[in-house]
């Protein structure tokens, strides 16, 4: 695919499916122009929430953490689009619910910095790690939509 093409792993933590937002959390992300690469309801073991939030190990917050991502199920997305970590992560918005800006996934669902609806990648890299925790390569539909040629254009103005 075109340079800039990415993908961001997005987690509709358990907060997001106990409320039934499913839909509308994949709605926007859709709506905006990405793909959806991969996608799965799962139940995440101790064993991986620990790898996914390894760098918050020694933090007093990380057995919360790894308590909540395992108190029931998720959905896990792999997005794909140009800048995607980026654009994800300002469709998302502020970590913290309250904090987070109106139109924004945690600004319209969340209320609190731990049930704040998703987690998205912040990085490429953290993007490549957890996609790789998440997902084989077998998991991932690599076809890009027919509609790309209406989504993105290059920078000197001709279609992707």
């Amino acid at each position: 695919m075109g340079k800039g093409i990415e993908s961001s792993l997005v987690i509709i933590k358990p907060d997001g499916v106990q409320r039934r937002l499913i839909g509308r959390v994949i709605t926007r992300f859709e709506e905006k122009g990405l793909t959806i690469r991969g996608m799965k309801m799962m139940r995440v073991s101790s064993a991986l929430a620990g790898e996914h939030y390894a760098e918050h190990k020694k933090k007093p917050f990380f057995k919360g953490l790894v308590e909540f991502i395992t108190s029931a199920p998720v959905v896990v997305m792999v997005i794909q689009g140009v800048d995607a970590v980026a654009v994800v992560r300002g469709l998302v918005g502020a970590t913290n619910g309250r904090e987070a800006a109106p139109g924004t996934i945690r600004g319209d669902h969340g209320m609190s910095l731990c049930f704040n609806v998703v987690h998205a990648s912040d990085s490429s890299a953290s993007a490549r790690r957890e996609v790789a925790l998440y997902f084989t390569r077998n998991e991932l539909v690599g076809v890009p939509p027919a509609d790309y040629s209406y989504i993105y254009e290059n920078r000197d103005g001709s279609l992707v």
